[in-house]
């Protein structure tokens, strides 16, 4: 693996990046406004007609202060990296930062989930009636059900899926049925599923910065990784699940097309397949096709895609061998979107309310980092045509490419509200942008990022 100099950690960004600190409030502010708008918007559509179909717009949510054993245990840990996650990220080794970045989200994750309960929380998150877990019995035979899998998207016919399981493929429901096969059945086993696999996003995403910017960016960005708003919705999602799998998916191309790992061909066929495993979880995602393309760019080669190729063709021929048709599947999903509330849910609310969801879910340090992004984005295209670009300017093309994808999602209309948990999968590849800002209002930064989680899973009963 490639070293670093130490002297990196001291580095500061150049004078263009340590000015703009009131227009990094003002972004922070424009996402305050821009959620206030579709809080009071999105109650007169439903004061109208009832029509968004989420409790309280935007988020798919109810009104609920309430406490539980995470109310102690998130502020806890919020408050042990606001103090020592900036130092730490730029001191200790880094496999031990690492392993300390996947612990720290899987406990921010873990506890925000408690905030609710074990049982609320955790254990009868994926056992409601549109989810995963209600059809474990119909999969007995998993060769029939993926057969007759297309016959039950559409509302109507008898035994149609629950909308969770028409939404996706079916690798989405197997991973549920494998599990209960192995014996770790139930809504607990599966919760915690969710939420291990899920916090070992932010370990790709390390890996995948540390490989296609520097270490010292990496680092600057990993405390912001493991203190995100969005783990709220992480927890015992199966969207989380779905994000770790993309996320490793890209971290895994990126050692591959970057040599920085023992075997780049056993990294580019990996990522080929978990690419093609992210396909069979969830229509959306091959959007991550983006963020994969974009790493090619950064890196101006070629090199892995046969291999990745390869790798992305196991799990399409495997359930198309099985009797699964994708794509007939998805125009099945369509229709069977506009057969329920997507049918109802108005675009012209949700094509712009979709970003104050992801506006609450990635904070306000992202926001702030989003506007130097997008600020520097002219620069770091015009450095990326003459292969002269810096480690800011490759994480500026990074998180570009991840807000390219989310806006295409935003735009399809297939993807009206509940984009705060559905979204994951983009929203992380926008995190890191918090690393732009200047280090002297990390603390404070960080800070904002837990006041608003703590906030939402606290006053709000999440839902999915």
């Amino acid at each position: 693996m490639k070293t670093v100099d130490r002297t990196e950690q001291v580095i500061e960004p150049p004078p263009t990046q340590r000015s703009g600190h009131r227009r990094d409030l003002a972004a922070a502010g424009a996402g305050v406004v821009l959620v206030a708008a579709a809080v009071f918007v999105g109650r007169a559509f439903d004061d109208y007609g009832r029509v968004l179909v989420v409790h309280w717009p935007p988020l798919l949510a109810t009104w609920n202060p309430h406490v539980g054993p995470g109310t102690w245990l998130a502020p806890t840990v919020a408050a042990a990296v606001i103090a020592y996650g900036p130092v730490l990220a730029d001191r200790w080794p880094w496999r031990s930062l690492l392993l300390s970045g996947y612990a720290t989200a899987l406990a921010w994750v873990f506890s925000l989930a408690l905030i609710d309960g074990w049982e609320r929380g955790i254990a009868e998150r994926i056992t409601t009636k549109h989810e995963y877990l209600r059809v474990i019995g119909r999969f007995d035979d998993i060769g029939a059900a993926l057969r007759g899998f297309n016959e039950h998207i559409l509302i109507g016919p008898p035994g149609n899926w629950p909308a969770h399981v028409a939404g996706h493929p079916p690798g989405a429901t197997l991973t549920f049925v494998l599990l209960d096969r192995v014996g770790l059945g139930g809504g607990a086993w599966a919760g915690v599923w969710c939420i291990v696999t899920g916090a070992s996003a932010a370990g790709a995403l390390l890996v995948a910065l540390r490989a296609l910017t520097d270490e010292h960016t990496a680092r600057r960005a990993a405390p912001f990784v493991v203190l995100a708003p969005v783990a709220i919705w992480a927890g015992t999602s199966a969207d989380g699940y779905f994000t770790a799998v993309a996320a490793w998916s890209v971290a895994l191309l990126a050692l591959a097309a970057t040599r920085t790992v023992r075997s780049p061909a056993a990294a580019a066929l990996g990522a080929g397949l978990l690419y093609g495993l992210t396909c069979y979880l969830s229509y959306g995602l091959t959007l991550i096709a983006v963020p994969l393309l974009t790493v090619l760019l950064l890196t101006r080669t070629a090199r892995p895609l046969p291999l990745f190729a390869l790798g992305a063709l196991v799990v399409p021929v495997a359930f198309t061998l099985a009797g699964f048709n994708w794509w007939e599947a998805y125009h099945l999903l369509v229709e069977r979107y506009y057969q329920g509330a997507g049918g109802v849910r108005p675009y012209s609310y949700w094509v712009w309310a979709n970003l104050a969801c992801t506006a609450i879910a990635v904070g306000p340090a992202t926001l702030a980092g989003l506007r130097r992004s997008t600020a520097g984005a002219p620069g770091a295209v015009r450095a990326l045509r003459t292969g002269t670009t810096t480690a800011p300017q490759r994480l500026v093309l990074l998180a570009s490419a991840a807000l390219l994808a989310l806006l295409a999602a935003d735009l399809s209309g297939m993807s009206k509200a509940e984009t705060e948990r559905i979204w994951q999968p983009f929203m992380l590849w926008l995190l890191p942008a918090a690393a732009l800002l200047p280090a002297r209002g990390r603390r404070g930064w960080l800070a904002a990022q837990a006041i608003v989680a703590l906030a939402v899973n606290h006053l709000l009963w999440t839902g999915w």
